[in-house]
């Protein structure tokens, strides 16, 4: 079960990530790393962490237990889809409201002239967090049936959307060019939402919903529900939020220290923001592709077995599973770093991104990099406390780490530039990792680092790969 869920969230975040890079491909090519690409790029960083957090567990885990131990199935289901929906409704009409202020908030450094020209684009991408919260929403409910497949895939359907956009759009002035990505975004979040329509109604979701309906209907007239039953309900909703807010904290330190780090590089020279973003797209790939899709995998194999007072059973599967990612983010590291300007290179550069933008970006790349590990094996120990519903120890070790990275940005932004926010980025992860660790108990680290054949993994796979790769960059390398 681990294996097949692993390889099909694995999958479906390749598929996501390869249609991801060409659309990267294609805005560099378009928009380049200058004042048009900052504007949008400033614009979707907040739907995009939105995203990313709630598509990356933290919904799942909360929402799961509590859907599972619920007596009404479809009114607590829709009970959260109709609060959250309310609520980013409204945000969202607040955010057309106070555009200016918002956008001022998200790019501090940005003068009038540029905060003009980002607000519409900021409106526009704003809407896209009702439209991912639904798409998270639906694709947690398949997860209850082991329906991975829809979760998985489902965001190229963003990508492709936005590639369209960018396809449509490409002949007018750059401007413009932002206006048809930002709505490419929109079109992209109803996309996602539609592709879940046939599984939902193939596992008999909507004949749960029907009936949840009907519960609500009941709960809402206090002359016809049972005080029991509405008890029932609102124990169940407080038990959600109770492990949403935390789970929501602990699982999203580097996409908030990655969001933060766009705001902070509002301030330094023009480009900046995208020099981080295009950087963080590459390595958010190996994260996605092994930490994220092996801990969705994992966390249910744990907690079960937690839940049984199997704690060996659990450390076995969360040792073998530590060992995997371990080397394969070794491997993914030594490579991203060595070739950082060929990767670079070979993804980006040409039409308005140059050769310098090429150099900026794969400085900042390596400088990621360095997080990949702390920031990956440390989703592992995570699980262990998320398990045992310990959100927020969780929830407090992300904030020490998040505070300490920013901290650290704030040292290094003006000496550094994009790429001492990296360096701090990196360093949070570092952060997190030695905090999750601690909280797991040094015992039961100790028992799993004990594994002689996985160092000689590490060993052979970090000398075979240094030159294989050191014989390749000397025939061809980028400067």
């Amino acid at each position: 079960m681990l294996k097949k869920a692993f390889l099909t969230n694995s999958s479906g975040i390749m598929c996501s990530r390869v249609f991801g890079f060409l659309r990267d491909l294609y805005t560099a090519h378009i928009l380049g790393a200058g004042m048009y690409s900052d504007i949008f790029f400033i614009a979707f960083k907040f739907p995009n962490l939105f995203r990313r957090i709630f598509g990356e567990g933290a919904f799942a885990q909360s929402f799961l237990p509590s859907f599972i131990s619920s007596q009404k199935k479809g009114a607590f289901a829709l009970s959260v889809l109709g609060i959250f929906a309310c609520v980013l409704l409204v945000l969202g009409l607040l955010v057309w409201a106070f555009s200016e202020e918002v956008t001022q908030l998200l790019a501090f450094g940005f003068d009038r002239e540029l905060i003009a020209l980002a607000q519409p684009i900021v409106v526009i991408n704003f809407w896209y967090l009702e439209l991912v919260f639904i798409v998270t929403f639906l694709s947690t409910l398949l997860q209850y049936k082991h329906s991975f497949w829809v979760g998985a895939y489902n965001t190229a359907l963003l990508n492709i959307c936005m590639i369209g956009a960018l396809y449509i759009g490409r002949d007018r002035d750059l401007l413009q060019i932002v206006y048809f990505l930002s709505y490419g975004v929109l079109c992209g979040g109803v996309a996602q939402i539609l592709i879940h329509i046939y599984p939902l109604y193939r596992w008999g979701f909507f004949k749960l919903f029907c009936v949840g309906f009907g519960h609500l209907k009941r709960l809402l007239s206090p002359s016809s529900a049972p005080i029991h039953l509405r008890k029932q309900t609102q124990n169940d909703l407080k038990s959600f939020f109770k492990q949403f807010f935390p789970a929501v904290l602990g699982s999203s330190t580097a996409q908030i220290a990655s969001f933060i780090d766009t705001m902070l590089a509002s301030f330094l020279a023009s480009g900046s923001i995208s020099y981080l973003y295009y950087a963080n797209r590459i390595f958010q790939l190996p994260l996605a592709l092994f930490a994220i899709a092996i801990a969705t995998a994992l966390f249910p194999m744990v907690a079960k077995a937690i839940k049984n007072a199997q704690t060996h059973q659990a450390l076995k599967s969360m040792k073998k599973s530590f060992w995997f990612l371990f080397v394969m983010l070794w491997g993914c590291l030594i490579g991203g770093i060595m070739l950082k300007n060929e990767i670079i290179w070979l993804l980006f550069e040409g039409g308005s991104f140059h050769r310098s933008d090429t150099l900026m970006t794969a400085n900042v790349f390596a400088m990621y990099m360095i997080g990949l590990l702390p920031f990956g094996l440390s989703r592992i120990f995570s699980l262990w406390l998320y398990a045992h519903k310990l959100q927020g120890k969780a929830a407090k070790i992300s904030a020490i780490s998040l505070v300490f990275g920013v901290v650290c940005s704030l040292a290094l932004m003006w000496d550094f530039g994009a790429v001492g926010l990296a360096i701090a980025s990196s360093l949070s992860g570092v952060m997190l990792f030695v905090l999750s660790v601690r909280e797991f108990g040094l015992r039961k680290f100790w028992g799993i680092m004990a594994f002689p054949k996985g160092w000689l993994a590490l060993l052979v796979l970090g000398v075979a790969e240094v030159v294989v790769l050191g014989g390749f960059l000397h025939f061809f390398h980028i400067a």
